[in-house]
């Protein structure tokens, strides 16, 4: 899990010139020893652009409740790493809708493809 979260928050760093940053990180695991428990690795890392960010959180503060934007890495009960994110549509169409933000479809779209790309990058 440490490497791919390295990977992961290096792949969205490689962006910073369009706006692109790793805010911080939450380790549940961590969380769950300090209170007696256990809990395979479940690593949150917080990022996002505020350069598209701050425009749509102007329209609606409500949206500071979803954005930044999370991807979560996590290990399994077999030892296979996992990396988890929400959609560029889902977060354009269902997330901004709930707040009564719109998006244009190309916004959708060009998440997604960053997305992907930092995905890609991670998982190589």
């Amino acid at each position: 899990v440490p490497a791919t979260v390295e990977r992961f928050e290096e792949a969205v760093r490689s962006k910073a010139a369009q706006g692109w940053t790793v805010f911080t990180q939450i380790d549940h695991a961590a969380a769950a020893e300090k209170a007696g428990l256990k809990l395979l690795p479940r690593m949150v890392v917080v990022f996002g652009n505020p350069i598209t960010g701050t425009p749509a959180m102007s329209k609606a503060a409500t949206l500071a409740i979803d954005l930044p934007m999370k991807a979560v890495i996590w290990q399994d009960e077999q030892g296979v790493v996992w990396l988890t994110y929400n959609s560029g549509p889902y977060l354009m169409t269902d997330v901004f809708g709930r707040h009564g933000v719109t998006a244009p479809p190309a916004a959708a779209e060009m998440l997604a493809q960053f997305l992907k790309g930092v995905a890609d990058q991670t998982v190589r």
